[in-house]
């Protein structure tokens, strides 16, 4: 009910304010799971994705975001709950996996999950590499990735300011990519750095952002 009054009230809000323009929708599978793939510009980025998604999709946020106190905390809090928001702690040594534990159960529940491969907000508003993460979840529950850009939100609230200001905003919905020649391998290296890149590259193709650090070799890191 939370999620459904925060559409009706703030998607216009959103729209009105922000000048969003959305193209793509229909890339987004009607039915069944699958995880939206973005570039991340803004904190502002996990509020503009979901609203302008045809189907209700989930993202992990950091507890923080739930536990802050005071008025802004208690709107955060307000908000991200009621768009799918789900709080995860980053200081454990098991944080990464519980994270992507998290967010497999969603897909095996054929629900969306968000994503941002780059692991955080660009400060120089070019397109970090991939961490393989977002490889694993999608090999693991054998679902679509939707590749998703945003343009403007690092306009509407710069890294290190606290309020958002009027600015046009753009997401763009692109095809969905499936990897039948990776399936089954979530556990190899190199075939979820094959599959990271092409992600990657999608994303890098709908934002039209400057590639940063894109160098190494097949199957480093996570």
């Amino acid at each position: 009910m939370l999620y459904l009054v925060a559409r009706l009230v703030l998607r216009p809000l959103f729209h009105l304010t922000l000048r969003m323009r959305v193209t793509g929708r229909e890339n987004v599978p009607a039915t069944g799971a699958f995880i939206l793939a973005s570039n991340h510009l803004s904190f502002i980025d996990s509020m503009v994705i979901p609203l302008s998604a045809p189907r209700r999709v989930y993202y992990l946020a950091k507890a923080e975001y739930f536990t802050t106190p005071g008025v802004g905390g208690w709107l955060t809090r307000t908000l991200f709950t009621a768009l799918g928001a789900m709080p995860v702690q980053r200081q454990t040594s098991r944080a990464a996996q519980e994270a992507l534990d998290t967010a497999l159960a969603v897909l095996r529940r054929g629900e969306g999950f968000g994503i941002y491969p780059e692991g955080t907000r660009s400060r120089d508003g070019r397109l970090a590499r991939g961490k393989t993460g977002v490889a694993w979840l999608a090999l693991t529950a054998d679902c679509p990735v939707v590749p998703v850009a945003v343009a403007g939100t690092d306009r509407v609230q710069p890294v290190d300011t606290r309020w958002p200001r009027p600015h046009k905003v753009a997401v763009t919905f692109g095809e969905p990519l499936t990897f039948p020649e990776q399936r089954g391998m979530a556990g190899n290296g190199r075939a979820r750095r094959v599959v990271t890149d092409r992600i990657m590259e999608a994303i890098a193709e709908l934002s039209g952002q400057e590639k940063a650090g894109w160098g190494g070799p097949p199957g480093a890191g996570r």
